[in-house]
C-alpha cells in the first residue's frame, strides 16, 4: 500500500474508533513517515484510548514537537486550538499517575490559552485534592451561583464582584492573542471598576465589563448577564435598524403595528445620536461600520440604556417618532419579558423570525430579494431580470439537510444551465459561521475566470463571513458592491465563552488573531468597489440599491 493509502486506512479506523486498529495503523504511518505532526497526533490518541498511556505521551511530545494541521477536515478534530495538545500530554503524565508532571503540563496549557481548562477538574482526578488547582483553573463554579446582590452581607457582594473581576483580568490576559493591548489604559479602568464595585449596583458593574471589553478591540466579545438577570432582557416589542439617513422602526408587535416604518427620533427627550454615543463605550467591535448595528439592538433593551443614563426607567422609554407621512409624536413603550435571549450585538432590517412575535407587523412594501429570506443560511434563483443568478449567503454554516458545499455546485450548476451572464453572492447579512466552509466558494468562483461576479456586502458582514470575503478579494476577480463589511481582513475573533465563577456571568474574550489579508494589509474593511449604501428611504420603498448598482453595471 502506498502511503497516501495507509493514511487513508489509518484515519478510517479512527473515525470508526477502531482504537486497537487505528494504533497499529499509525504506527506504521509513522515508522514510514516520521516527519509530519499530525501523523504522531493521531497515533497519541489512539494509543490513549487503547490505554497504553505512555505510548500516547510519546507520540504526543513528537507532535507538539513537530506542530500540526490537519490535512482536510478530519472527524474527531485533533487538538490544533491553543494548549490542547499540551493538555493531552497532562492528561497522559495522569493516567500514568505522575502527579507533579501532569500538573506542570496542566499549567503550560492554560499559559499556552486552553479553554476550558476547568474540564481539568473531571480529566485529572489525581490532581483533585492538590490545594494549587483552584489557583491554576480558578474556582470551582457551584452548581448554582448566587448573584453578588443576593448577599445578606454587603461586604460578601463586593468581595464576590471583586473575585469575578480578579478571574476576568485573569482569563483575558491568558486568552488575547495580541497582549499588547493589556496597556497602562487598560490596567487603569480594571483597577478603576475594581475600586468603584461598593458605590455600583449589579448592573453598573456589568456595563463596567462591557467598557472593559471595549477596549480590547475584539468585536466577538460580549457580556451575557441574562440568565443571572432576566429582568434586565426584557425588551421593547419594536425592532429598529440604523439606516445612512435615519433610525426606522423596521419591525413591531401588534399593539404598536402605527410604528412600522416610523423614523425614530428620541427616546426619554434625548436625541437618538445623544443616546448611541452614550452607548457607545460599551459596543464591542472590530471596526467604526458596526456602532450604528449595535445601536439599534441596544436601544431595545431599556435596563441597560437606563444604566448609562439616558432612559428615564428601566422597564421602558418613551419613543419621538414621525410615522410615515404622519406628524411627529410621543408614544410610551414598555418592556417584555423575552423567551429567548437576544443576539448580542446584531441587528438587521429584517430580524430573525425567532426575535418577532407572531403576527409581527412590518412596513408594507414588496419585499425586495435581501430581505425575502434572511433566516435562511442559503438559497439562490435564476432572475431572468439581468441574466442573473443570485445567491444570498446569510450563514457560512451547514442546514441540518443540506451542505454548503452541496449549494455551491448547484449555484454554479445554474450558472451553466441558463448561460448566466453573472453570478451575484449576497453577503451583506452574513454574521459569521465556519471559515472552513467559506473556502470552497473560493475555488469555484477560481474555477469560472470569465464569469463576472459581484459580492455584496455591509456592516454586519462579519466574522467567517469577513474571513471569506477577504478570501475572495485576495484571490478572485469578484467586484465588491454595497457598503464596507464589519470587520477587517485581519481581526481577533472566536466564540469561547466562559463564566465568571461568582455571579454566573456568561463572558466572551477571543483567542485567535485571523490574519486572510497579506502582512501589510492594514485596511479597517474590505470597501465596495461600487458604493451603494441602503437608505431609509431605499427601505420603504422596496428598493435595493446594490442590486440596481449591478443591473446598471450589467447594462454598459
Amino acid at each position: 500500500m502506498d502511503q497516501l493509502g495507509m493514511v487513508a486506512a489509518a484515519e478510517e479506523s479512527t473515525r470508526a474508533r477502531d482504537w486497537a486498529a487505528a494504533a497499529e495503523r499509525w504506527r506504521e504511518v509513522v515508522e514510514v513517515n516520521p516527519v509530519n505532526g499530525i501523523f504522531w497526533c493521531r497515533l497519541g490518541l489512539a494509543r490513549f484510548e487503547t490505554g497504553d498511556h505512555s505510548g500516547a505521551l510519546d507520540a504526543y511530545r513528537k507532535a507538539a514537537e513537530l506542530g500540526i494541521w490537519p490535512i482536510g477536515y478530519w472527524a474527531p478534530l485533533p487538538p490544533i486550538f491553543p494548549g490542547e495538545l499540551t493538555y493531552e500530554i497532562a492528561r497522559c503524565h495522569g493516567a500514568l499517575g505522575d502527579r507533579e508532571a501532569a500538573f506542570e503540563a496542566l499549567v503550560r496549557a492554560i499559559g499556552e490559552g486552553l479553554r476550558e481548562p476547568g474540564k481539568a477538574r473531571a480529566d485529572l482526578a489525581l490532581l483533585s485534592d492538590d490545594p494549587r488547582l483552584d489557583d491554576v483553573v480558578g474556582p470551582a463554579r457551584p452548581a448554582e451561583p448566587a448573584k453578588p446582590a443576593e448577599s445578606d452581607d454587603s461586604a460578601s457582594r463586593v468581595e464576590k464582584w471583586r473575585s469575578d473581576l480578579r478571574f476576568l483580568r485573569a482569563e483575558i490576559a491568558r486568552r488575547i492573542p495580541r497582549p499588547e493591548i493589556l496597556d497602562d489604559d487598560f490596567r487603569a479602568a480594571a483597577d478603576g471598576l475594581d475600586h468603584d464595585v461598593p458605590d455600583l449596583d449589579d448592573a453598573g458593574i456589568v456595563i463596567g465589563i462591557w467598557r472593559l471589553l471595549r477596549r480590547l478591540g475584539d468585536g466577538h466579545a460580549w457580556v451575557d448577564a441574562d440568565e443571572r438577570y432576566p429582568e434586565w432582557s426584557r425588551s421593547l416589542p419594536v425592532w429598529f435598524y440604523a439606516f445612512h439617513d435615519g433610525l426606522l422602526v423596521t419591525e413591531t408587535d401588534p399593539r404598536f403595528r402605527h410604528l412600522a416604518g416610523a423614523e425614530v427620533l428620541a427616546v426619554d427627550g434625548h436625541p437618538v445620536a445623544k443616546v448611541f454615543d452614550a452607548l457607545d463605550p460599551l459596543f464591542t467591535r472590530d471596526n467604526e461600520y458596526t456602532p450604528a448595528l449595535q445601536g439599534a439592538m441596544w436601544l431595545r433593551r431599556p435596563a441597560y440604556v437606563h444604566a448609562v443614563g439616558v432612559a428615564d426607567r428601566p422597564d421602558g422609554v418613551t419613543l419621538t417618532v414621525r410615522p410615515p407621512g404622519g406628524s411627529v409624536t410621543d408614544v410610551r413603550v414598555p418592556a417584555d419579558p423575552v423567551d429567548e435571549a437576544l443576539t448580542w450585538p446584531n441587528s438587521r432590517p429584517r430580524p430573525w423570525p425567532w426575535n418577532c412575535p407572531p403576527g409581527s407587523v412590518r412596513p408594507p412594501f414588496e419585499t425586495p430579494a435581501h430581505l425575502r429570506d434572511v433566516d435562511n443560511p442559503f438559497w439562490f434563483e435564476y432572475q431572468a431580470a439581468g441574466n442573473l443568478v443570485y445567491f444570498q449567503f446569510n450563514g457560512v454554516r451547514d442546514k441540518d439537510d443540506d451542505t454548503l458545499a452541496a449549494c455551491y455546485e448547484r449555484v454554479f450548476a445554474a450558472v451553466a444551465e441558463h448561460d448566466a451572464r453573472a453570478l451575484v453572492i449576497d453577503m451583506r447579512w452574513n454574521g459569521g459561521g465556519n471559515t472552513f466552509l467559506g473556502q470552497t466558494l473560493v475555488h469555484h468562483v477560481l474555477r469560472h475566470p470569465d464569469l463576472p461576479v459581484f459580492v455584496i456586502i455591509g456592516n454586519y458582514t462579519f466574522s467567517a463571513a469577513q474571513n471569506t470575503v477577504t478570501l475572495l478579494d485576495r484571490h478572485t476577480h469578484a467586484v465588491f458592491v454595497g457598503e464596507p463589511t464589519g470587520s477587517a481582513p485581519s481581526f481577533v475573533g472566536e466564540s469561547v465563552p466562559f463564566t465568571l465563577p461568582a455571579s454566573g456571568v456568561r463572558v466572551n474574550v477571543s483567542d485567535l488573531y485571523w490574519q486572510t489579508g497579506w502582512p501589510f494589509d492594514h485596511r479597517v474593511a474590505v470597501a465596495p468597489r461600487i458604493y451603494a449604501p441602503l437608505t431609509a428611504a431605499d427601505y420603504l420603498a422596496g428598493r435595493d440599491p446594490a442590486m440596481d448598482a449591478v443591473r446598471e453595471h450589467l447594462a454598459l
